[in-house]
């Protein structure tokens, strides 16, 4: 039992540091014989600012419990994001679904240039000076999506040298 609670204590530890924020929630309502029946999505974003941050999407019929929800399935999906010193290597240019998303390096000082979602992925990572510009639909879960999708496609200058082969 004593093992039991170790564990469980360490996993809190792990996690103690992560900033979690409710980035999104829609009501959705469905009418039936006795009324209207309402139920909950919530988009959730978790990171630490140092590197690391995901998001997790989830319904359920009571708020809190999506809240919740989407919380643990955010903490499941943390992704590590490559940065060059305070900003991003290199420009990337993503599309996921109707959203299309330009996110390019700053110059030190510059701050965090980019609409509400994407501008709370950059944040909630760590990044301080960027600038994003998001082309074509306004629907969060995309947007967010597109973000993640390009950080994932960024690439140290390091990395790039040894996928090259130049020492």
């Amino acid at each position: 039992m004593a093992k039991f609670n170790e564990s469980k204590n360490k996993k809190e530890k792990a996690h103690s540091d992560l900033t979690e924020k409710v980035l999104y929630i829609n009501r959705c309502s469905k009418v039936v014989k006795g009324g209207r029946k309402f139920s909950f999505s919530a988009l959730i974003l978790v990171g630490n600012s140092k590197g690391e941050v995901g998001y997790g999407f989830a319904k359920a019929n009571e708020l809190t419990d999506a809240i919740r929800k989407g919380g643990e399935a955010a903490r499941k999906n943390m992704h590590k994001v490559v940065m060059n010193g305070t900003t991003i290597p290199h420009e990337v240019s993503v599309r996921w679904d109707g959203a299309h998303l330009l996110i390019k390096p700053a110059p030190t000082g510059a701050g965090v240039i980019a609409g509400s979602k994407v501008r709370a992925v950059l944040e909630l990572a760590g990044i301080k000076d960027v600038t994003a510009k998001s082309l074509g639909c306004s629907n969060p879960i995309n947007q967010v999506k597109a973000t993640f999708k390009a950080l994932a496609m960024l690439r140290s200058r390091e990395t790039v040298k040894e996928l090259r082969g130049i020492a």
